[in-house]
Formats: structure tokens, C-alpha cells, sequence
């Protein structure tokens, strides 16, 4: 005979498990915390990165009771200890499921403690990611005339409280913090977005094609993610280049796909706009199909469509609280300061993309 703590985990678990896609915030969101530390042989000092976010500095991978151990900022945290060569802590505090605000009030804010700490030396966050699901499922189940004020109110709630964020830990994060960094969006979905709306356009009368009316919001939120980012002192791991482009020059333009589709300092909203969804929109793949070369690709994405591949196993992260570990290092150097696995996975690709702004020392 089940227990009432079971039954009453039974009951939870189904609705823990779902993502944001199909439900509101409040009904689906879930604390994964982890700390994991990257134990170096012959090191004694630890330092601290710590990161904010959603479930994709989670790990989520499915499960209510587990996620990845080496998600990007864990990854990011194996460049740093051989970079400097110490032992490096990676502090996730993460919600599956949040919206910006929720990372924002819930994570950064009330959880500033673990930025404030002398040995904290990078901090970084995403979020924005379940604002925009949401809109998206909302406006898929939408019949009659087309309402896009969903969509507007996800775009302005990412502006609002990404900048919010950036503000805090500038105020916040211990002063021996060495560099702050964003992470901004992929779009997951890329190519099963690509049909037509249930409802209808209130000037043409015709459907309209739901990856033609997400991908502009998108990339609105992305460029306030890497325009802040240059405002506010902090740095942008453009993950929606990392992950939407080819990694050599499919249009024969002279630039790299994954190069040229980059944020790039000094872009207005509709510059950047313009060249993601009208000139460079052909170079745009889905990240399942993530091609590295003209002739091989890599899946960087989970088969639920939305949440970055990985390797290196799981953790406890979730209904039963979160672990608190650590293990030596899976590799001890890097060529070009890249792992071999670099751009095989989702959590590889966007771990090595925070990497980069690693500073020499810390």
C-alpha cells in the first residue's frame, strides 16, 4: 500500500514533468539545482562560476529527479580549471520552466548569495526562452483572427527583465568577479514551425506561417540580449549563431554561416532584424541538423525539439534536491582552446561559446 508522501508524488510528478510549452509558468516549473565542482589533479584553490537560468542551465533532460551534469556552464567551468589550472565550482541555480521574470525575482535576486561569495569570479544567465514557448503555444492554439499581442508581451517582458538582471548582478556579484556573461536563444522547432496557422490575419484573411511570425520576435530578443549585454558591461555568447548556422560558407558570400549571422556591437534592432530573417535566411538550419562541415552534422537537440544534447552523464537535480559533487575533469587540454567534443552537442557547443570570454587569469 503507497504512502501518502507517494501518492501525493504520484500526483505531482506528471505536471512536474511537462514543460512550458504546453502549460503557464506556475504550473510547470521546477527547481534543479546543482553544484558541481571540476576537481583538478595538483590544484588547492577553487573558484566559483555561478549561473541563473532556466531548463537549459539546468540540464533538463526529461526527468523530474535528474539533469545533465555537464551543461554549458559546468562545460564552461572545465575550460576555466585548465585555463587556470585550479579547481573550478559550477553553481546552477535553475528553474525548468521559468519565465524571465521568475528567473529573474526567484533565481538571481533571491538566490544573490552565491554571486556574492570572494571566490566567484564568473557569472553568467539565460532566460527569456519559456516567455517565448509560451507565446508560441498560445498563438498555435489560436483560432479566428490572429491576436500577435502574445508574442509582443514575450519580446517586452525579455527586454524588461534582461536588463534587469544585467543591472543586479552589477550591483550584486562580488567585485572579484572577473567577467559577466548572457547566454541569448536558439530556436528550437526551427523547421516543424514551418506551417500555417489555425487562425487568420486580420488585414490579409489568410493564415500565416508560424516560423515567418516567430523567428522576427525572436530575434528581437536576442538583439536586446546582446545589445544590453554591450550597454551594461557584460558579454554575449550568441547561441542562436552557435546553433542555426553552418559552420562553413554555404552561400558562397565569403563568411562563415555560423560568423555572419553573429550579433554584431554596434547593430541596430532592425539591422540585426533584417539580416537573421530577410538576408541571411537561407542560411538558417535547424539544430538537429547542426552541419559542422559541408558533409557532416551533429544533433544538438534533445528529441523533445527543445532542450540542448549532452554527454557525460546526469546528477540529482529536482523533486529530490540537487547534488552537490564534484569529479576530476573529463579533459586536461584543449587544442585552440577546444575540447574534442566541442561541436558535437548542444551543451559542448554552447559551453565552449561562453568559454571564449574566459579571461587568462583569475
Amino acid at each position: 500500500m503507497k504512502t501518502p508522501l507517494f501518492r501525493a508524488l504520484g500526483r505531482w510528478a506528471p505536471a512536474l514533468a511537462l514543460t512550458a510549452l504546453a502549460l503557464p509558468a506556475f504550473a510547470s516549473t521546477l527547481n534543479q539545482n546543482v553544484s558541481w565542482t571540476i576537481d583538478r589533479a595538483g590544484t588547492s584553490t577553487t573558484y566559483r562560476l555561478v549561473a541563473y537560468g532556466d531548463s537549459i542551465y539546468a540540464g533538463y533532460n526529461g526527468s523530474t529527479t535528474n539533469a545533465a551534469r555537464f551543461a554549458a556552464p559546468t562545460v564552461d567551468a572545465e575550460y576555466l580549471s585548465a585555463l587556470w589550472n585550479a579547481d573550478i565550482q559550477s553553481v546552477r541555480r535553475a528553474k525548468s520552466g521559468a519565465v524571465a521574470r521568475d528567473v529573474y525575482e526567484n533565481k538571481i535576486v533571491a538566490e544573490r548569495s552565491w554571486m556574492q561569495s570572494s571566490n566567484t569570479r564568473v557569472v553568467t544567465f539565460e532566460m527569456c526562452g519559456n516567455d517565448g514557448l509560451q507565446a508560441r503555444t498560445a498563438f498555435k492554439n489560436q483560432s479566428g483572427t490572429c491576436n500577435y499581442s502574445g508574442l509582443e508581451t514575450a519580446v517586452n517582458n525579455c527586454k524588461t527583465y534582461v536588463a534587469a538582471a544585467m543591472d543586479y548582478i552589477n550591483a550584486n556579484a562580488h567585485p572579484n568577479t572577473r567577467v559577466k556573461v548572457i547566454s541569448n536563444l536558439y530556436y528550437p522547432g526551427f523547421n516543424a514551425d514551418n506551417v500555417q496557422s489555425s487562425c487568420r490575419d486580420a488585414t490579409t484573411g489568410q493564415t500565416v506561417n508560424l516560423r515567418d511570425r516567430f523567428l522576427p520576435a525572436l530575434a528581437r530578443m536576442n538583439y536586446w540580449m546582446c545589445e544590453y549585454a554591450r550597454q551594461k558591461g557584460f558579454q554575449c555568447a550568441d547561441s542562436f549563431a552557435q546553433y542555426m548556422a553552418a559552420d562553413y560558407d554555404s552561400n558562397g558570400d565569403g563568411v562563415v554561416d555560423s560568423e555572419a549571422i553573429r550579433y554584431r556591437p554596434g547593430d541596430t534592432e532592425s539591422a540585426y532584424v533584417t539580416r537573421i530573417t530577410q538576408t541571411l535566411r537561407g542560411t538558417l538550419r535547424d539544430a538537429n541538423f547542426k552541419m559542422v562541415t559541408a558533409s557532416s552534422s551533429f544533433d544538438y537537440i534533445q528529441s523533445d525539439d527543445v532542450h540542448p544534447t549532452y554527454t557525460g552523464g546526469t546528477v540529482t537535480a529536482g523533486l529530490f534536491g540537487g547534488t552537490t559533487g564534484s569529479g576530476a575533469p573529463r579533459y586536461t587540454s584543449f587544442t585552440n582552446g577546444r575540447n574534442p567534443i566541442w561541436n558535437q552537442l548542444g551543451h559542448e557547443r554552447m559551453g565552449w561559446a561562453l568559454s571564449v570570454y574566459n579571461p587568462a587569469s583569475p
